[in-house]
């Protein structure tokens, strides 16, 4: 039985359309399920923080996505509304912050995908899928579809999680959180900025001409029914129990609940089904860290899905999305419950508050909080605890080769992984030259030292081995590559 695609991808968000976008760069045939006939235009998210921004330029997307970068200088944002972080400490690269509407991302990744070759299927709720061994088949309420894998990147209440019978544990929502775009009758005179109080939150970001936009974060307990429509009336009612006072409001073109639940799919990966995004993770919006853990996600997971399609993927490389990205989900969740417990409007954590600001003060902890926040602290266990860069990003340096000038993050454009001979190594390249479908082999200069003469680059960005300047670098670099990239044949 002919499979329909070689991947089937459901949820056209950002995560989703940026994976299909991946996969179909790799050249694997993918198809991707949306239940929605078209897109919502709304987008809850709008940062991309610095690793996120660093590994979309290695595509060649960010200047695509960014609408607004950070410049020089200091960089405010906050933990748990404390705004005394400064996320420029920490970025060596690219900008620390980038604006980017999520509706516009996901437009401009979905966008790639089909000129890349993808298909695209709106209206096409997921209802089920059954994992064959050898095929997954997914059930719509139009038809069938069949894949040799599937991604679920279809949210929080994802059909292919629960397809899957995956788990989805962590702690249940304990905040009533609403987000309301409305027009504000009175925007001068509204609560500006974010504002706590002894009865919770309201974060208003006031136009005096068009759309307000206004989160509440409510602590006396959650949402009754979650389901249930949110109306303007029961949402000026909040903002004004909040407030303190009445804010008058109208015209309420975007109302929507939202909680702090913190729940992990406790496996990534079920045979033929992985998941992605908030199909694998949820949390508190607390330093718009979800849609970067996802669109991260998506980079890490694509280049190893098509190495399985097209035959060449060693033993665990399908296992090792999990085993990367799910310890990077569970620090999120992590750091925002300690926000959420921070943003209690009790007074009595206003000591505990001043204390933590008192400490962010601290250089040694402005730059751990903000590397954890930025996701510059991202790195994975590649099996070289002493090799230089190992298991980081691959630094953008500036390369000098025989073809003229370019940059690492250039040579990542195409999605292939390479070795990077920076000494004229031949020994080194001899070793990588058998892999010609795998990676290739960059001779160059470079413009700064890295203290190392040689990295083998994964085609998410990320060193899977660098040279020690030993005699066995050589015996170790074949290894690193069987590991990632298989035998040579």
């Amino acid at each position: 039985m002919a499979d329909d695609f070689d991947v089937i991808v459901v949820g056209a968000g950002p995560v989703g359309s940026l994976l299909t976008a991946e996969l179909a760069l790799q050249g694997v045939r993918v198809g991707l399920l949306e239940a929605l006939s078209a897109p919502t235009g709304k987008s809850k998210a709008g940062t991309l923080h610095a690793r996120t921004a660093q590994v979309l330029e290695r595509r060649g997307l960010l200047d695509l996505v960014a609408l607004n970068q950070s410049g020089g200088g200091a960089v405010p944002f906050h933990f748990a509304g404390m705004f005394d972080l400064d996320l420029s400490r920490v970025v060596d690269e690219g900008p620390a912050i980038v604006g980017s509407p999520q509706a516009y991302a996901e437009q401009i990744f979905a966008e790639r995908a089909v000129a890349l070759g993808a298909e695209v299927f709106r209206g096409e709720e997921v209802l089920s899928l059954t994992d064959h061994g050898d095929r997954v088949s997914v059930q719509t309420a139009e038809g069938c579809f069949t894949a040799g894998y599937v991604v679920g990147c279809d949210g929080p209440r994802s059909a292919v999680r629960k397809s899957a019978e995956i788990a989805f544990t962590g702690t249940e929502a304990a905040v009533a959180a609403m987000l309301g775009e409305v027009r504000l009758l009175d925007p001068y005179n509204a609560p500006q900025g974010w504002q706590r109080n002894s009865r919770g939150w309201t974060m208003v970001s006031a136009s005096p001409c068009g759309p307000s936009r206004i989160f509440t974060y409510d602590f006396r307990g959650p949402h009754e029914n979650r389901d249930e429509p949110l109306t303007l009336e029961e949402f000026s009612e909040t903002v004004d129990y909040l407030a303190g006072r009445h804010v008058p409001m109208t015209d309420g073109g975007w109302l929507a609940r939202f909680g702090d639940a913190a729940l992990q799919a406790e496996q990534y990966r079920r045979g033929n089904v992985f998941l992605a995004g908030d199909a694998a993770h949820v949390h508190f919006p607390a330093g718009g860290q979800g849609v970067n853990l996802g669109l991260q996600d998506a980079l890490n997971l694509g280049w190893k899905l098509a190495a399985a399609v097209h035959g060449w993927a060693p033993p665990g490389l399908l296992d090792s999305y999990h085993s990367e990205r799910h310890p990077i989900g569970a620090r999120v969740l992590y750091n925002v419950r300690a926000q959420v417990a921070l943003m209690q409007p009790d007074p009595r954590i206003d000591w505990l508050r001043e204390l933590f600001r008192e400490l962010m003060g601290l250089d040694q902890v402005n730059e751990f909080l903000s590397r954890m926040i930025s996701g510059m602290d991202v790195a994975y266990d590649v099996g070289c605890p002493d090799a230089p860069l190992a298991g980081q990003l691959a630094p953008d340096l500036r390369l000098k080769t025989d073809d003229g000038i370019t940059s690492v993050a250039r040579l990542q454009h195409a999605g292939k992984a390479f070795l990077l001979d920076l000494a004229g190594c031949a020994d080194l390249g001899a070793v990588a030259a058998g892999r010609p479908e795998q990676l290739t082999v960059v001779t160059a200069t470079a413009e700064s030292s890295i203290g190392t003469d040689a990295l083998l680059v994964r085609p998410d960005g990320y060193v899977a081995w660098s040279a020690r300047g030993r005699d066995d670098d050589p015996i170790t670099l074949d290894r690193a590559i069987t590991r990632w990239f298989g035998t040579a044949g």
